[in-house]
């Protein structure tokens, strides 16, 4: 027999988990923008890649990001709080992820070293 209760119990936690862990990185990654500190990754050479740009379009994404940084309207102190906000959620994601594993595996794991 299912026990319909625990399932929706466990989709509704999932939904859930996955919606802070998504939230949180993604409004980082928009706070991090507006700091001023918009990420900027070099490319890299796959040889099955679908898309890989050349040196110059990365070097045309730096110079567009530092110009952007440049123009941001924020004084030095709200950059500083848009920094740390970022640090806020890029850690609330990373525990949150911690926090599921261990829920996953912790039992087992506080089995296998004699703690439980």
């Amino acid at each position: 027999m299912i026990d319909w209760l625990a399932f929706l119990l466990v989709l509704l936690s999932a939904l859930i988990g996955a919606s802070v862990v998504v939230s949180a990185y993604s409004l980082g990654i928009r706070l991090l923008t507006i700091s001023g500190r918009t990420p900027v990754v070099t490319p890299a050479e796959f040889t099955d890649a679908i898309t890989v740009i050349t040196p110059a379009e990365a070097k045309a994404a730096a110079k567009r990001a530092a110009k952007a940084a440049r123009k941001n309207p924020l004084s030095e102190g709200e950059k500083r709080v848009a920094f740390l906000g970022a640090c806020a959620c890029f850690a609330l994601s990373g525990i949150a992820v911690i926090v599921g594993i261990w829920l996953i595996v912790g039992e087992h794991l506080m089995k296998l070293f004699g703690l439980a």
